[in-house]
Parts: C-alpha cells; sequence; structure tokens
C-alpha cells in the first residue's frame, strides 16, 4: 500500500515534467511559425494556466460539475459517514458536496489530504443503504489516502493547458496571411495537425491516471470498512442503473467512481475506469482471502 502511495507521488513528477515538454513543444511550433514573441508569450500563459488550474482545479471540477458544499445539518448521514472514515484513515476531514443528479455517482478532488473534498450524487444518496454509500465513500477517501487525488488533478491541469495551446495554434493558423504562399501551406497543416494531436494526448494525461487506481482504491476502500461486501453491493446496484449524468464533462470524467459519460462516448475508448464486473470480481477474490 505505502509503495503505491510513494508510486503515485512519481508518477505525479513524470506527468508533470513529460507533459509540461509536450506544451512546451507546441509553443516552440507556434514560436518558429509566427515568431519569438508569442512562444513567450503562450509559455507564460501555460506557466501561469498550470499553476491556477493545480491550486484551484479543485475548485473548478466541482464547479464545473455543479456540486454544492454541504455542513454536517444538511445531511446528518452522508457527514456522519465521512467523519468516521475520515478518523478511521488518519485523514482530515475532507469538505463535502452534493451533485443533484439522479446517476449514482461520486468523486474525490484536491491536491492532497489537507486541500481534498469528496462529493457525491443525490442518485446515490436515493439508492445505497449504509453499507453501500460506505463502501463507495471508503473508496473516494482511498484515493485521498493514496494520492491518486494529485495525480488526476496534475492531468485536469495540464490537459487544460494543452486545449489552451492547441485552440490558439489552430486560430492563428486559420486567420493567418495566405498570401505568403510557400511556407504557409506547410505551416497550415503543421498547425491543424497540431490542433488535432493535441487532445488527443490530452486524453494520454488521462490514460496515465492508470486503471489500477481504482483497483487500489477499491482495495483501501475495502480494507477500511473491513466488508468488501458493501462496495461489491454498491458497485452492482451502479451496473443495474447506470452512472452517466446528465451534465457531461469529458476533462473531469477520471475523477469518478463509475464512468459519468455516455456508453457510445468515443471518449469511452480512453476510459480510465475497468469494466465493473472485473471490480466486483476482485473485491470477491478479497472475500475469499479473508
Amino acid at each position: 500500500m505505502y509503495s503505491a502511495i510513494a508510486s503515485n507521488k512519481r508518477k505525479s513528477i513524470f506527468i508533470l515534467f513529460g507533459f509540461s515538454l509536450f506544451a512546451f513543444a507546441l509553443s516552440c511550433l507556434l514560436g518558429y511559425m509566427y515568431g519569438r514573441n508569442l512562444m513567450y508569450l503562450f509559455i507564460g500563459i501555460s506557466v501561469i494556466y498550470a499553476t491556477v488550474g493545480y491550486f484551484s482545479g479543485g475548485s473548478w471540477s466541482l464547479a464545473v460539475n455543479g456540486a454544492q458544499e454541504i455542513q454536517k445539518a444538511d445531511n446528518p448521514r452522508l457527514y456522519r459517514i465521512v467523519e468516521n472514515l475520515a478518523i478511521t484513515d488518519g485523514l482530515p476531514t475532507p469538505r463535502v458536496f452534493i451533485i443533484d443528479d439522479p446517476a449514482p455517482n461520486a468523486f474525490a478532488t484536491g491536491r492532497d489530504p489537507d486541500h481534498a473534498a469528496v462529493c457525491v450524487t443525490s442518485g446515490l444518496l436515493q439508492i445505497m443503504d449504509d453499507n453501500e454509500l460506505t463502501g463507495v465513500l471508503a473508496h473516494e477517501l482511498g484515493h485521498i489516502k493514496n494520492y491518486d487525488i494529485r495525480v488526476s488533478m496534475l492531468a485536469f491541469a495540464l490537459s487544460a493547458v494543452i486545449a489552451v495551446i492547441a485552440d490558439g495554434i489552430l486560430r492563428l493558423t486559420w486567420f493567418n496571411d495566405r498570401d505568403r504562399e510557400d511556407n504557409n501551406q506547410v505551416f497550415f497543416l503543421l498547425g491543424i495537425v497540431a490542433a488535432i494531436l493535441a487532445p488527443l494526448v490530452a486524453s494520454l494525461i488521462q490514460l496515465a491516471i492508470s486503471r489500477k487506481r481504482e483497483y487500489l482504491a477499491d482495495a483501501t476502500g475495502a480494507l477500511t470498512t473491513r466488508y468488501p461486501e458493501g462496495l461489491e453491493s454498491a458497485l452492482r446496484k451502479i451496473e443495474q442503473t447506470g452512472s452517466t449524468l446528465r451534465k457531461q464533462n469529458t476533462a473531469t470524467a477520471h475523477f469518478f467512481f463509475a464512468n459519468p459519460l455516455r456508453g457510445h462516448s468515443l471518449t469511452n475508448l480512453f476510459s480510465t475506469h475497468p469494466p465493473i464486473d472485473m471490480r466486483i470480481q476482485k473485491l470477491k477474490e478479497m472475500e475469499d482471502h479473508a
């Protein structure tokens, strides 16, 4: 378990370095096409955007999904379960949020356990009994404990940076003066290719958040509650009812307990969520070895 936490911290550094390098390469392409001043401008914007995204990404991910913060008096059942699990895991109690959506789902966000939040949908609260809800929340606090949320936050911030640079390349290339025939067509094609590839690389950022983190969070949650059956039952209910949210957001999809995107979305090809039946199978294996 501790080696997995250390691995996630190392992965944070690798993701930050690798995709910052990619963003820098895109900025250099802009500089080659339109001058160094523009390159320096976009590098500066990227650094600022990534920094703000890292420190404010938790709030952004909550806001774009329409999450509302609650206090203990607003939903004592939910708040009490989160508090008890945080004490069991030796973590500060995270802020608690609810999304008004009938689909059962949840996610954790923040850059570290001291700046974390847990969010559930109203649908999850409605269909889960206490054991099942505890299993789901233990999984989300597992992400906090294992520092998965830091890796996810880096993925969120860097995806946004790459999207901004790609959009800049596309717009500048499209509106460039086309009277200069010699190099302009080459630049135009380079700009189009870069703008197309950049979102795919942003998806690879999310794929860098390995599916193993979901299995690890399941295992962490089951060990915390000492009752893997609760999480297993919750997964079965979600498998039956579906986890697709009304408000689709691909940038934060990798945060969620179960895939929040529509089943026929192209982005599911890049899903970081393992199949629910595989997650249930691994939990059953834990039960058999208990």
